[in-house]
């Protein structure tokens, strides 16, 4: 087997190309524009597009689509390593073509969209047009879709939806949403659920409220909470099979949480980059914070949490690559989600504390890194449950101890060795 940790040239010169063009054009308009989604924004439409352009015309834009629309087919490997880079900015994914949640929309429309589905939406989603929304979760019920109650009922040759969904990104700016509902009640659980596309303004779509987090003003944010009240749609826009919302859905989250978590640590990076600063340029209690061994173990760790988290989700990736099956890296996926969440969050809580009470404030980014840390603890599934998810899966792997004591009990293991060595060991004075 080999081991390879280097990039093509060519591609490494693509990379080389990209960071630089994020830091240098989009790290600044994320100081300017308010929500880089929010098409109807003058400022944001006299910025963002004109990037574009230049990435269209460099061959990185919307890289994560196969051949099939146009896109590079990469594989996953490749994505990550873009990814990384993009993770430094929030506009940088947007510029790029890649931004959540349109990018895994478009995979979905792709593969189940029927053509007129697909002639009205997917192309100018994918020339970011339009912008969509993906409607799962609900109030009552985060992300457990067992006790999800939003239901679609067949009338005639249309679909009848009611029900209320909670943290639908973007809703209220969506020229279309995907929704999942329950359209066969009394089906095995993961078998009740069906997806639907909604155009967007289709009478008895309500966005009761825009939500923010919760470094964000009052009025502000971009989680819709929506009420669907008799909402009719016809029989073909329906995503897949009937009961088949699960297969679908995860035709945008086993590699979305790859690049996800790239761009992570293309996030934790640049929090890493402001530890080793104010280590080097702040003096307290007569030296600098960075000859004090607890600022130094604080540098110390969020580094190593930071290449360990990169090299399993990379390593991932390949796998990924590798076999084709999303099934055969399932706790694989499962670790790098779970793992997501901790290095944000402790990396961005060490930096917090090295800023002292400028790091409390909204004039440094680490409040609202913290608070994004337990977005993505949350997001596509609650650490928790991944976590048993890989464990179930390692699990599976192993056999009980064959009687009361341990397989590797050392009494166990000796008896054994001496059976195994008693003929050259014959006649051998031993103490």
């Amino acid at each position: 087997m080999a081991w390879d940790f280097s990039t093509d040239p060519e591609y490494a010169e693509q990379l080389a190309w990209a960071e630089a063009f994020v830091r240098e054009e989009c790290e600044p308009i994320d100081l300017v524009i308010r929500e880089s989604h929010d098409l109807g924004d003058p400022v944001r439409q006299a910025l963002i597009p004109p990037l574009q352009k230049v990435v269209k015309e460099r061959g990185l834009w919307a890289t994560h689509l196969g051949p099939h629309l146009g896109g590079p087919g990469y594989g996953q490997v490749k994505l990550a390593l873009l990814n990384e880079i993009l993770g430094r900015s929030e506009c940088a994914p947007i510029v790029f073509g890649s931004q959540a949640p349109d990018s895994g929309n478009s995979e979905i429309l792709a593969r189940y969209g029927t053509p007129d589905l697909k002639k009205r939406y997917l192309e100018p989603l994918l020339d970011n047009r339009i912008v969509s929304c993906f409607s799962m979760t609900e109030p009552q019920g985060g992300a457990d879709p067992k006790v999800f109650t939003t239901q679609a009922v067949r009338d005639g040759d249309e679909w009848v939806i009611n029900g209320e969904k909670w943290f639908s990104s973007f809703a209220s700016m969506a020229a279309f949403i995907i929704v999942m509902a329950v359209t066969d009640p009394d089906a095995p659980p993961y078998e009740r659920h069906t997806m639907f596309v909604i155009p967007g303004g289709t009478p008895g779509v309500n966005v009761l409220r825009d939500v923010g987090l919760g470094y964000q003003p009052l009025g502000g944010g971009r989680e819709g909470y929506v009420r669907y009240e008799n909402v009719r749609v016809p029989d073909d826009h329906m995503l897949g099979p009937r009961g088949g919302a699960f297969a679908v859905a995860q035709t945008r989250l086993g590699g979305g949480r790859i690049h996800h978590a790239m761009r992570t640590v293309g996030l934790v990076r640049r929090i890493f980059d402001m530890i080793c600063e104010r280590a080097v340029s702040r003096y307290t209690q007569g030296e600098l914070l960075g000859n004090k061994q607890m600022v130094q173990e604080m540098v110390a760790d969020s580094w190593t949490e930071i290449e360990a988290f990169r090299l399993l989700t990379m390593h991932t990736a390949w796998k990924i690559d590798q076999f084709d099956d999303y099934q055969k890296v399932r706790a694989d996926i499962s670790a790098v989600k779970a793992m997501m969440q901790k290095v944000l969050h402790d990396v961005s809580a060490r930096a917090l504390q090295l800023h002292g009470s400028l790091g409390t404030t909204h004039e440094m980014p680490f409040v609202a890194h913290l608070v994004e840390s337990f977005v993505l603890g949350l997001a596509d599934g609650p650490t928790e449950v991944h976590k048993v998810t890989l464990a179930r899966q390692l699990l599976k792997n192993y056999k009980p101890a064959p009687d009361l004591f341990p397989s590797e009990h050392l009494l166990r293991l000796r008896a054994a060795a001496e059976a195994k060595f008693a003929d050259r060991l014959a006649g051998i004075p031993r103490v």
